[in-house]
């Protein structure tokens, strides 16, 4: 198969208002059956494009790990997402990227959660580095410290101040978590355009490298 055969092959179609509509059907077995037909080969395929291009960019082997929510018994989940990390059996001890959807939007981030040892470190040398982070992250990225609940605050809205008090809580409390990244609203055309999504996928990614980074 020539390689432009098996890019057409790997064409990633986008997301439509279908995808964004599993989290309004009811019930926990109905939802987990339309979002396994209807999202997660999506997901899927975005694994299979997108975790060579970051091991390339991190320079370490990124394995994709798509969210099962094989715990849940009685609640449908809000969200589901694709993680890439460092790690071949899981994700949520490392840092990591994520690509997700609720029901109001997609988003796309740099994710550091409670389950991570790594938090402290990430936490201090993200302290150390905040002109940097002022500098590189655009303002209108969002910070969450949560990622159950959806969207967060602008780095414009959280200012020197607020990131500080998000990182300094990142250091010492044991629940706690730092996302960044951008949120694309489920109406946005560009979530249709396959090949545009990807790019600003990657340009995400790119964007929050350096905090990925500081994780180690």
């Amino acid at each position: 198969m020539t390689t432009q055969a098996t890019e057409q092959q790997l064409a990633f179609a986008g997301f439509t208002a279908d995808d964004f509509d599993v989290f309004a059907v009811p019930g926990l077995e109905a939802r987990m059956t339309v979002l396994i037909e209807r999202i997660r080969p999506k997901l899927n395929e975005l694994g299979e494009l997108l975790s060579p291009w970051l091991t390339e960019l991190c320079g370490e082997p990124m394995f994709p790990h798509v969210a099962k929510h094989a715990r849940r018994t009685i609640n449908p989940p809000n969200d589901t997402w694709i993680a890439f990390a460092p790690g071949k059996r899981g994700y949520k001890m490392f840092p990591h990227f994520q690509i997700g959807l609720f029901g109001s939007h997609l988003f796309i981030q740099f994710a550091i959660i409670y389950e991570s040892d790594n938090k402290s470190v990430f936490a201090e040398h993200a302290l150390g580095q905040m002109d940097e982070i002022m500098t590189n992250i655009p303002a209108d990225y969002v910070w969450s410290g949560n990622h159950m609940v959806p969207g967060g605050d602008t780095q414009g809205e959280l200012g020197r101040e607020g990131l500080a008090q998000l990182l300094t809580r990142l250091r010492s409390v044991k629940a706690s978590e730092a996302l960044c990244g951008i949120v694309i609203d489920r109406q946005d055309p560009l979530l249709q355009d396959g090949e545009a999504f990807l790019e600003k996928v990657k340009e995400t990614f790119r964007t929050v490298l350096p905090l990925y980074k500081m994780s180690f």
